[in-house]
């Protein structure tokens, strides 16, 4: 899970994107929506990181798809430490 999330949060075009949003849900859970308000990004882009940050079991929703509220995966939790490095590194 570690080289995943390095992978996807710096390896990766939209990295510090991901991690923006990853931090957000971190802080509270979110809508796509609301994310995008809150990050002043374009909410296509916004679903787009979801999208990616989902397939890579780093985040999970629960809802229904335009309501569906956005927080870290207990996998990302586990390895909470190299999330941490990440946001470190990248800011």
């Amino acid at each position: 899970m570690e080289a995943v999330l390095w992978y996807v949060m710096t390896g990766t075009r939209g990295g510090e994107n991901r991690v923006r949003i990853l931090r957000a849900i971190d802080e509270r859970p979110r809508n796509a929506n609301k994310l995008a308000e809150e990050l002043d990004l374009d909410y296509k882009t916004v679903r787009h990181h979801l999208d990616v940050l989902m397939e890579n079991d780093i985040v999970q929703n629960s809802g229904d798809d335009y309501g569906a509220v956005y927080l870290p995966t207990g996998q990302a939790r586990d390895h909470w430490d190299t999330v941490e490095q990440i946001i470190e590194q990248v800011e």
